[in-house]
């Protein structure tokens, strides 16, 4: 051992005893140890809270006692499956849900990218800077305080009716007409996200090779050619990603929000299956039926996924899996 180098000793001394009748597997996890320490708290979150709940999918197909537990409730098949499909209040509710998640992806989804793509013809950093900084702010702000600001400027004497006063019309309050909800949802959904949004296209931006830039304007290629031709394909694997996670989501309507938005007089257009399922299932205690909802909308939504996936997988190179 004296006689050996200094390298090869350290490295007999750092190998661990046995290595060379370990597995492939064995021998990469040892190397790889302290990676898969750092990985076990997020993998324990995510046992703990996301899996283990899984379990109480069970009393969607039982008629629920708490007394006698999950275990011991009664098992009804598909009763309450049944009984939402066949609910008249039900199709109000699918529908508003479908509109309000095909209105925000429509023009929701869209605008981050168009927002992304005007930054980055910003040539004035400090004006970049601003936009950025002022389009990520609503972001940071509770959605409670959200709607709060949104029936101010919406009142009768708020600040959307003191504009269109201006233009000679009649005051109306905004919040409380049905027909200018779905107006309201999507557009301060928009205004809320628009920002933190533009994040990741303006990172799939930066990736863009500069030179096709200069290349392009050689050849004499205006901005809109240069968007369309270098900096659209360069965040098109991202779009098409982020896409395919947003199907996922129509169904899954922001609850919170048109809670705090919506009213008696706005039930035709903004009561959700969300909104339903919290006053039937949980304030009437029906808990094995809003469970029975809430597993039905997570398949639908699941398989939403997978056909977009797929089609995104014959028509481009990019997909989930």
């Amino acid at each position: 051992m004296r006689n050996q180098p200094a390298a090869v000793t350290s490295e007999l001394q750092v190998e661990p005893h046995g290595s060379k009748n370990q597995s492939p597997f064995l021998q990469s996890f040892w190397r790889q140890k302290y990676l898969y320490l750092m990985v076990l708290p997020g993998f324990l979150i995510v046992l703990i809270f996301a899996y283990f709940p899984m379990y109480g999918v069970l009393i969607a197909f039982k008629d629920y006692n708490v007394a006698k537990g999950i275990w011991g409730s009664e098992w009804v098949g598909f009763k309450y499956f049944y009984e939402f499909i066949n609910n008249p209040i039900a199709v109000r509710t699918v529908k508003n849900t479908l509109i309000l998640g095909v209105y925000s992806l429509l023009f929701g989804f869209p605008a981050p990218i168009v927002l992304a793509l005007l930054l980055n013809e910003i040539r004035v950093l400090a004006f970049k800077k601003f936009v950025q900084t002022v389009s990520y702010f609503p972001h940071f702000i509770s959605t409670v305080i959200i709607v709060g600001m949104l029936k101010e400027f919406t009142s009768l004497d708020g600040m959307f009716n003191t504009i269109a006063g201006w233009f000679g019309k009649e005051p109306v309050n905004f919040i409380t007409e049905s027909q200018y909800f779905r107006t309201l949802f999507v557009g301060s959904g928009i205004w809320q996200g628009i920002g933190w949004g533009t994040i990741l296209y303006l990172a799939a931006l930066s990736n863009a090779d500069p030179t096709l830039y200069d290349v392009a304007s050689i050849d004499g290629a205006n901005r809109w050619q240069k968007m369309k031709h270098i900096s659209l394909p360069a965040i098109m694997p991202t779009t098409i990603i982020l896409f395919i996670l947003s199907i996922g989501g129509i169904l899954g309507t922001d609850f919170m929000k048109v809670m705090l938005m919506y009213n008696p007089g706005t039930y035709e257009t903004a009561d959700v299956i969300g909104t339903y399922v919290y006053r039937v299932g949980l304030e009437g205690g029906r808990f094995e039926y809003s469970a029975a909802v809430g597993l039905m909308l997570s398949v639908v939504s699941f398989l939403f996924v997978l056909a977009t996936n797929r089609l995104s997988r014959k028509f481009s190179e990019t997909s989930l899996w």
